[in-house]
């Protein structure tokens, strides 16, 4: 058995008349997160994070914005499909733990419905998944309401 650990980060900038979904939810804002996909910046981060412990592509890579198959497509089935790599790899996550940075809306709420949507694709249990919701105290772009940020470790064990 081998233990590996990766890091993943992801920062879109937020834009009016988008949807805005984290966690693979839609959370009710006047603005979402412009990106290719859904935008979902916590699930990028996480999907990073997974490659990196794999010591594979990036998410760039693996899924190009300049492939119009991936245009709107929902970042929950993106993940699904990194989630299938590990599963063809005897890969098995072990946690994770991530932190949202958006100065708005507030996310404390809806982390909850996050871990239900974000667990059985990850296919592992609530206490395995820490989601936590942070501002930027008003610094830099995050700060100023303009982007949302996420990061994310993870931890897989290879059987």
């Amino acid at each position: 058995m081998k233990i590996k650990t990766g890091l993943g980060y992801d920062v879109h900038k937020l834009e009016e008349r988008r949807k805005l979904f984290l966690g693979g939810i839609e959370i009710p804002y006047h603005k979402g997160l412009l990106g290719h996909s859904d935008g979902d910046c916590l699930i990028h981060a996480i999907i990073d994070a997974l490659l990196g412990a794999m010591g594979d592509k990036d998410i760039g890579q693996i899924f190009p914005d300049t492939d119009p198959k991936y245009k709107d497509i929902r970042s929950t089935e993106l993940l699904n499909r990194i989630v299938s790599q590990l599963d063809g790899k005897n890969a098995e996550i072990l946690n994770i733990d991530s932190i949202i940075l958006a100065e708005e809306p507030h996310l404390s709420s809806y982390i909850p419905r996050m871990k239900e949507i974000l667990c059985p694709i990850l296919q592992i249990g609530q206490e395995d998944l820490g989601i936590k919701a942070k501002t930027n105290e008003g610094l830099g772009v995050i700060g100023q309401g303009e982007a949302i940020a996420a990061w994310a470790q993870v931890l897989i064990k290879l059987l």
